[in-house]
């Protein structure tokens, strides 16, 4: 045991020795250890270099492909399956349109709202109601709409008044009986007042009109 504690006193005497003196001499010239740690120190100072100066972008460039090959892959999954679903959703498509354009035709377009309006007048004259009050109020433009509110007041009797609602219900065009308040006058007669509201589509104008406001709006909101 001795012995070997020796042999290792000796050896680290040696080592540390072979690092004195050096200054001055040619690196070729040191002895072993220090050629040994100088080339591991060398060796793994280029390997930083190379690393922050080189590598670590090359590093980047590879993540972000990858980031990249895995997006157009979940893109390229999702237009597969929208390819192989393709006719379903055409005639989804088809569909719908068939909706909208029904829905459209039971809005007037702004030349035919005139006649709406006397057609809701009818419909209360024709059973034999009495109309206090016809008022159309101001338009109300929508996205894709736009809503014309009337107020009304009619007076008649328990039956007739049942069958202008149903009367207004059964119009070829959307019309729709709000905030309707119903009271008895002395004679026996009741009285409805209440808000119809019908709608028309939009002209090509307003429409355009309509985008405008939108895309000014989007412009404020983005300088703000």
């Amino acid at each position: 045991m001795a012995r070997a504690n020796i042999n290792l006193n000796e050896l680290f005497a040696d080592l540390a020795g072979q690092f004195r003196d050096l200054n001055g001499r040619h690196p070729g010239q040191w002895p072993l250890a220090p050629r040994v740690l100088c080339a591991i120190g060398v060796t793994l100072a280029v390997c930083a270099a190379g690393y922050f100066g080189y590598w670590s972008s090359q590093f980047e460039e590879q993540d972000a492909g990858l980031q990249l090959e895995n997006r157009l892959r979940d893109e390229y999954k999702m237009k597969t399956a929208q390819a192989i679903n393709l006719d379903a959703l055409r005639a989804q498509k088809a569909q719908v349109d068939q909706y909208v354009e029904r829905l459209q035709k039971q809005l007037p377009s702004k030349a035919e709202m005139a006649a709406l309006l006397t057609d809701i007048n009818q419909a209360g004259s024709g059973r034999g109601l009495q109309f206090d009050l016809f008022k159309p109020q101001q338009v109300v433009i929508k996205d894709y709409y736009a809503e014309l509110p009337i107020d009304i007041k009619i007076t008649g009797n328990y039956h007739d008044i049942g069958a202008f609602t149903g009367d207004i219900a059964n119009l070829p065009r959307i019309v729709t009986l709000n905030n309707l308040a119903l009271s008895t006058g002395k004679d026996g007669t009741l009285t409805l007042e209440a808000v119809a509201k019908t709608f028309r589509y939009l002209d090509p104008e307003e429409v355009a009109a309509q985008r405008k406001a939108a895309a000014d709006k989007k412009k404020a909101a983005k300088k703000s």
